[in-house]
């Protein structure tokens, strides 16, 4: 029921951000809480088992719902950023992009080390994003408790590359 709720929000923005892309817009279902609300619920649920004492967030949709099941679980979020936009004391993480680099960061306090982290973003596509920000979390000391999406692209296969950091891999709408 959730992954049809969720499909019938999404459009397909065509030769979105550059020609050949479909692009899947998920801001059409921030205008229904009950949505909304029925996600976070789908995420608590699927999760119902798991150790999670902290839950990250990447930017910049990963906050969306990442707070707010955060929030739900009534534990920490950490929002992990692009370089450059956190004002502490923060370590960073390079990776590779399909053309060029990018650096994400987290602060330095927080979480403790031998936490258990979920990391949260809106979308699964190749899974370099999350990879580095499973790395970054590592290096910091925590422990990756699993990854939640609201949606998955399977054709370009994320879910392979990050399943050997955790089998935990909880999408409600796959594509």
């Amino acid at each position: 029921m959730i992954t049809q709720q969720i499909k019938t929000a999404i459009r397909d923005i065509p030769d979105f951000p550059k020609p050949g892309i479909v692009f899947k817009d998920i801001t059409p279902i921030l205008k229904d809480p009950i949505l909304c609300d029925n996600i976070i619920n789908a995420f608590v649920e699927q999760l119902k088992g798991t150790r999670i004492d902290v839950i990250a967030g990447i930017e910049s949709r990963g906050f969306l719902f990442g707070l707010t099941l955060a929030t739900k679980l009534g534990i920490p979020f950490v929002p992990i950023r692009k370089a450059g936009k956190l004002p502490f004391t923060i370590k960073q993480r390079a990776y590779k992009l399909e053309y060029g680099t990018a650096v994400i960061e987290c602060h330095t306090d927080a979480f403790e080390p031998g936490q258990h982290i979920l990391i949260h973003d809106d979308l699964l596509a190749t899974g370099g994003t999350v990879t580095a920000a499973s790395e970054l979390i590592q290096e910091m000391g925590g422990i990756i408790a699993g990854f939640s999406f609201v949606v998955e692209l399977g054709f370009l296969n994320g879910r392979d590359r990050i399943k050997s950091i955790s089998n935990t891999v909880v999408v409600l709408a796959e594509y």
